[in-house]
């Protein structure tokens, strides 16, 4: 398919600066995967719009705060890097802004320091000095890493208001955002209701939301992101399955997960790896029923998954409602129950 297919209806001015509060108030746009018209709803109502004994499938990935902002040295040009990946201990793949060569070094808050070890077009990898492992002094030096189109300074409530009230796994540096709309409200009305729930993890990087520049989208190459599913958690997938219950992914990176590790015969297999799934129109899905997700950029893979699940023309429609009805778009904003 061509990447202009995926010229979307959409409106910057809906981009949410700040979340809905309570989070599960959320508009939720349910779009019927048969046809029909998309219903208008909130994401408090779930626990009457999906069915007993579905099965939604979590991302406890926890958000790190991964920018750090720095000078170097020597001369003290300003950077901002945020962190994407732990090589081994004190050495980080990261993205970098400014102009940075092999052997520098850098200065950091907090007595941090830090050499390039490699920098070209691909990536940029530093090996830091702190006194304190990396990952324990970031909760005093680093930010929250919002998204660039959020343009606004993070607040002390985005380390709260950024982050599943289900995150557990440190790794992620950017939340899996349809999960910001749960409670644990919601979640006693929902088990009530005989739906149940299952963690799974995969740390959400950069290359999710990394352009796609190739005019043929199968061109497209995916950033690899680490994943996990316990045995516990494929055990519970896996009798749901069996038992023509329903898998409801809770955003675009439970999807990849799951069916990254989906055998032919409709079943996951518990492991952690990488994965790199592109998931576009014409995939045919081996174990995911449903989907919960936010609203998405155009001319992006998040929205060629979506479209893969509910068909273009099904996304293209909800997309038009959506921004004629003025919902949230984006991380903070609102969301889409696919069925």
């Amino acid at each position: 398919m061509q990447l202009a297919d995926f010229d979307f209806p959409f409106d910057l001015t809906l981009i949410a600066n700040e979340p809905v509060i309570p989070r599960d108030h959320a508009r939720l746009l349910v779009v019927p995967r048969t046809g029909g018209a998309p219903q208008h709803k909130h994401v408090k109502d779930l626990p009457t719009l999906l069915h007993p004994g579905d099965v939604l499938v979590l991302n406890d990935t926890k958000v790190i705060p991964a920018r750090l902002r720095g000078t170097k040295l020597p001369g003290g040009g300003q950077i901002e890097l945020l962190l994407v990946r732990e090589r081994k201990p004190q050495v980080w793949e990261v993205l970098l802004k400014g102009h940075v060569k092999t052997g520098q070094n850098l200065q950091f808050t907090g007595n941090i320091t830090a050499e390039v070890l490699e920098r070209n077009k691909e990536r940029t990898v530093l090996r830091f000095e702190s006194q304190h492992p990396l990952r324990k002094m970031l909760k005093q030096v680093g930010e929250i890493p919002l998204p660039p189109y959020i343009k606004r300074q993070p607040t002390p409530e985005d380390l709260t208001n950024y982050q599943t009230v289900f995150a557990r796994t440190e790794g992620a540096v950017a939340a899996p955002t349809a999960g910001l709309h749960f409670t644990q409200k919601l979640f006693t009305e929902l088990h009530a209701k005989r739906i149940e729930t299952v963690t799974i993890t995969l740390h959400v990087g950069p290359g999710t939301f990394r352009p796609v520049s190739t005019d043929h989208i199968e061109h497209h190459r995916m950033d690899a992101e680490w994943y996990e599913i316990t045995d516990g958690a494929a055990r519970q997938i896996n009798q749901a399955k069996l038992e023509g219950r329903r898998i409801v992914a809770v955003g675009t990176t439970a999807v990849r997960t799951v069916e990254s590790v989906a055998n032919e015969s409709g079943q996951v297999n518990a492991g952690s790896g990488d994965t790199r799934l592109f998931i576009t129109p014409g995939y045919t899905f081996r174990m995911v029923d449903a989907l919960i997700t936010n609203f998405h950029f155009p001319r992006t893979t998040l929205l060629m998954l979506v479209s893969a699940l509910a068909g273009v023309d099904a996304m293209r429609n909800a997309y038009d409602k959506a921004v004629k009805e003025r919902y949230r778009m984006y991380s903070y904003g609102d969301a889409m129950l696919i069925q």
